[in-house]
């Protein structure tokens, strides 16, 4: 198992949080562009599991040309989060990774944020009996990630 800094952790959570209520709006002139690109990827669901019309993938920027977007999506019958990202400024995207791979919870309410080469997506893990928050972070601008790391538990510890 990854040990991972609390404190590390706990800032990406509120950071992530904070952008979910509309407090933060970071979005680059490449983003705005590839939000354009990536327009009819996900989106949001709301309570009543509609799209919400008019709200977009979350886009987060790193460097010149790195493009990260991360959406839910539920063409399995069960909602997953999905991540793609683009090298190029958002000419183009590589393939889709999917980063939640939960088929016994509802992976929901997906959010993005980039520095450096790491990027940071987190998301609600939800079912009959749990409600969860989980990140997942990449060291390599999105090629690979580690573990979901489950924000609740008190270890804050990766997990498969």
């Amino acid at each position: 198992m990854k040990k991972v800094n609390p404190i590390s952790g706990i800032l990406v959570a509120a950071i992530l949080v904070m952008a979910s209520i509309g407090t933060i709006t970071i979005q680059s002139a490449h983003a705005q562009a590839a939000s354009k690109k990536v327009s009819g990827v996900g989106g949001g669901v709301d309570d009543n599991r509609r799209n919400v019309p008019g709200l977009g993938a979350p886009i987060a920027t790193s460097g010149d040309k790195n493009i990260y977007v991360t959406w839910w999506s539920n063409k399995t019958g069960n909602d997953e989060v999905m991540f793609k990202a683009s090298t190029d400024a958002g000419k183009t995207f590589g393939s889709k990774i999917n980063l939640s791979n939960s088929s016994k919870s509802e992976s929901q309410n997906a959010q993005i944020t980039a520095s450096g080469s790491n990027v940071y997506v987190s998301w609600w893990e939800r079912n009959a009996t749990s409600n969860e928050p989980v990140l997942r972070v990449s060291n390599d601008n999105g090629k690979t990630f580690g573990e979901k790391i489950m924000l609740s538990n008190n270890a804050t510890t990766a997990k498969p």
